[in-house]
């Protein structure tokens, strides 16, 4: 069984970063996804997707210290929904991408794009894996 999700959106606002009791850095924030069509009228559609993403450990680090509202990202990892009740006794669902895997796809200005090579020494690498993942209630 294959549970993989992939996508490239921009972050709607700055990532959220937190610890567990352990100390374990998780990082979350929201991409934005737009499909854009043409209508059976010709005129051109666009719909928005919003997507929850979770990060662990040094990925949450590098997510949290470099991405802000409206970075370029692609994000690779596997979809997961929990469950919880709220304080007024009302059982909630939220669906969420669990990253393993990211990429920063903005550029500076003048700059190369930064999907080839390895990054300069004074920034963080692109493409890095969470290795540790613990299940905290949000």
């Amino acid at each position: 069984m294959v549970n993989k999700a992939i996508i490239v959106g921009r972050l709607g606002r700055d990532p959220e970063v937190r610890y567990t009791n352990q100390g374990m850095q998780v990082t979350t924030f929201n991409m934005a996804t737009d499909e854009v069509w043409t209508d059976k009228g010709g005129e051109r559609q666009k719909r928005t997707e919003w997507h929850r993403i979770v990060v662990w450990g040094r990925l949450a680090e590098i997510c949290g210290q470099y991405l802000k509202k409206g970075s370029l990202v692609y994000v690779e990892g596997r979809i997961q929904t929990r469950e919880w009740e709220d304080k007024e006794g009302i059982r909630r669902f939220t669906t969420e991408i669990v990253a393993r895997e990211m990429k920063m796809l903005d550029t500076r200005a003048g700059a190369e794009p930064r999907d080839q090579g390895a990054p300069p020494p004074d920034e963080p690498p692109f493409d890095v894996g969470a290795d540790t993942e613990d299940d905290i209630p949000f």
